[in-house]
């Protein structure tokens, strides 16, 4: 189906829940029951989804489908991805906020302006967010999604820069950093071992 880059995933439907057609369902949302606030959900196919949010259980929420009536039904669903159309969310408040997909594909500069790749994925294993960038040999690094690491992210023109020492740490290499005058000791210590 064209036009699914528009879309946005805001939960996974992971099974059913009593006999009744209910869903569990894990949110991505911020605040779990929203995940059908902003308009109707549609499936990984594009079939939509009138979903109702009927309460929530240990990390899931509960909800029912329109025609989904029985635990077979739900059960065929489990799986699906369910997704809102980008432009249904609002704009985010904060200038340094932003919706993980509209970083999903954006150019990877560092500070002198090199190319270093693309936005591959965002993860977040419970300490912050991640970037993953897919670099030109398709090797894979993980960059942690902070002012610290990624200075400026620029969604009109499609860019976010991350600092060179940053991308050297991802590789597990030292940082670059300019060359120390020996010291009056160091080159003493020198002079004594030869």
């Amino acid at each position: 189906m064209s036009g699914n880059d528009n879309r946005l995933c805001m939960g996974v439907i992971v099974g059913a829940r009593g006999l009744k057609g209910d869903l569990r369902i894990k949110s991505f949302t911020d605040t779990a029951t929203d995940i059908c606030a902003y308009g109707p959900v549609t499936t990984d196919d594009g079939i939509e989804l009138k979903l109702k949010v009927t309460g929530e259980a240990k990390g899931v929420v509960i909800g029912r489908v329109a025609g989904v009536d029985d635990r077979t039904k739900a059960d065929a669903l489990k799986g699906q991805k369910l997704y809102v159309a980008r432009n249904a969310l609002p704009d985010t408040e904060d200038k340094d906020e932003f919706y993980h997909a509209d970083l999903l594909g954006l150019s990877v500069m560092d500070e002198t302006g090199k190319e270093c790749g693309t936005v591959n994925a965002i993860y977040d294993f419970g300490g912050g967010d991640i970037i993953d960038v897919r670099l030109p040999d398709s090797r894979t690094l993980m960059v942690p999604f902070t002012a610290d690491s990624v200075p400026k992210v620029d969604l009109k023109a499609g860019k976010l820069v991350v600092l060179a020492s940053a991308l050297a740490a991802a590789e597990g290499e030292p940082p670059l950093l300019e060359p120390e005058e020996p010291t009056e000791e160091l080159l003493t210590s020198q002079d004594s071992a030869s």
